[in-house]
């Protein structure tokens, strides 16, 4: 099916779906890369000018990606829940988008449409909005998980503690662990990247980051970010693994080149929580995604960048994971080029992912040859702030010297919490206190008052 629209006397044609949500899609080096972006900055508003015609209800009949060959489209597909659906099945994308920024879309209206809603529907929506609308509405959303703490209540701010350490040196770890810790960073997992995915090695890191937790009593949850098959394996020897982490994209394919699909994610996910390691939960899959995934292993399918990674989330949805968060600038410049990209992509992330009912955190990151700076990850920081990010990174002084890019320090956790009166999970927050390492009204004591220091 064809779409058109008029601009000044000239008419534009796409020839369906996927090209109208690609040429619609705000300008990224992504997508140009692809050949998929729009020619020209009025070719893009003609498009966004026929997507918002579009019925919402043409996204549950012409698949981006056919049914029959790609296991992302079924999973989607077979878990639409049209009872859901139903509130907003009469809108087309411009309406939604029109409603979404309405008073009738509040907290509850938005979590019981969440199911109805799919990732090509949300997608959408948000390449008709500006920076602001996409802030607005995910500031309304929210989505808490549970597992030995409970993540994304409103007027929270997690941290994930990123002790990485380029030879997975255990002390060196724990220095780090114990740096982040007495900044109030943990809450939403401590969880290291290994430099290696050696069984042997990760047990070892696994071990110490459980010993630490239960000698002091944190209420967190640790992950080991090691491959799937790893964790899948390590959890048979009953290892003291809480997370499951894995990579995930927006198609069978891309899954494929990760090399896992949706039934080893069962398995794993079935192993997990056979081990009942959680307090107060279960959720206990950890995902990560990001907009390039699917193009850098070529296996996009023809769908913009921004559409491929709304589709993850509708993978991760099915799962229920305790935490995803978009690595937003990791890739590089060659899918998000500079600081405005990065900013824009990041946005559409964490909307289009607590719209579909996501526990959305972002790594507030760039790599060192893209064109951005610290200055562009503040603005953005503050922004997902606003927002209501349920989490960010602390990595020691912002700069990961295993995966040797740029990301947020403890001390941006604390910036964050202090000018926009947010608090770490309740739970974790009651141990911060007992420590000594905060005080009632949040602030950081100084590092002598703290039990754990002392202790360690």
């Amino acid at each position: 099916m064809a779409y058109r629209s008029t601009i000044r006397n000239t008419q534009y044609a796409f020839d369906d779906l996927k090209t109208l949500l690609a040429k619609a899609s705000p300008y990224r080096s992504g997508d140009v890369l692809a050949g998929l972006a729009a020619k020209s900055y009025e070719e893009r508003v003609a498009a966004q000018i026929a997507l918002a015609d579009v019925p919402l209800k043409v996204f549950l009949n012409e698949g981006l990606i056919p049914y029959e060959s790609d296991e992302v489209t079924r999973l989607i597909v077979d878990s639409h829940d049209e009872t859901s659906f139903a509130i907003i099945s009469h809108f087309t994308v411009g309406e939604l988008r029109d409603w979404l920024l309405g008073d009738n879309a509040d907290t509850g209206t938005l979590q019981q449409l969440a199911s109805g809603l799919t990732p090509e529907m949300i997608a959408a929506a948000s390449k008709l909005m500006r920076n602001q609308d996409l802030i607005n509405v995910a500031q309304r959303c929210e989505v808490i998980t549970k597992f030995r703490n409970t993540i994304g209540l409103k007027g929270r701010l997690s941290a994930r503690l990123q002790p990485n350490h380029p030879t997975d040196d255990p002390k060196g770890i724990a220095a780090s662990i114990v740096d982040g810790l007495l900044y109030g960073s943990g809450d939403a997992v401590i969880g290291i990247n290994p430099a290696t995915d050696n069984p042997e090695s990760v047990f070892v890191i696994l071990t110490m980051l459980d010993g630490l937790i239960q000698k002091y009593s944190v209420p967190t949850q640790s992950c080991v970010l090691s491959h799937i098959t790893t964790a899948i394996q390590l959890m048979n020897k009953k290892a003291p693994v809480d997370l499951v982490f894995q990579s995930i994209g927006g198609t069978e394919k891309t899954n494929k080149s990760f090399g896992i699909n949706i039934s080893l994610l069962k398995e794993a996910r079935d192993a997990a929580l056979t081990l009942n390691r959680g307090t107060v939960g279960n959720n206990v899959m950890y995902f990560e995604t990001g907009q390039g995934s699917s193009l850098s292993a070529n296996a996009h399918e023809g769908v913009d960048q921004q559409t491929c990674e709304a589709r993850a989330y509708g993978l991760a949805r099915y799962f229920k994971p305790h935490l995803i968060n978009t690595v937003v600038g990791f890739i590089g410049p060659e899918y998000l080029f500079d600081g405005k990209q990065i900013i824009r992509a990041a946005l559409e992330d964490h909307f289009c992912g607590k719209l579909l009912g996501l526990p959305m955190g972002v790594d507030v990151c760039y790599t060192n040859h893209a064109e951005a700076d610290q200055d562009d990850m503040d603005n953005l920081l503050t922004l997902l702030g606003v927002a209501g990010c349920n989490y960010i990174m602390g990595v020691p002084g912002a700069d990961d010297i295993m995966l040797n890019y740029q990301s947020t320090s403890f001390h941006d956790a604390l910036y964050l919490r202090k000018i926009l009166n947010k608090r770490p999970a309740p739970e974790f927050e009651e141990w911060l206190l007992q420590q000594g390492i905060i005080d009632k009204g949040g602030n950081k004591l100084p590092i002598g008052a703290s039990h754990l220091l002392l202790q360690a």
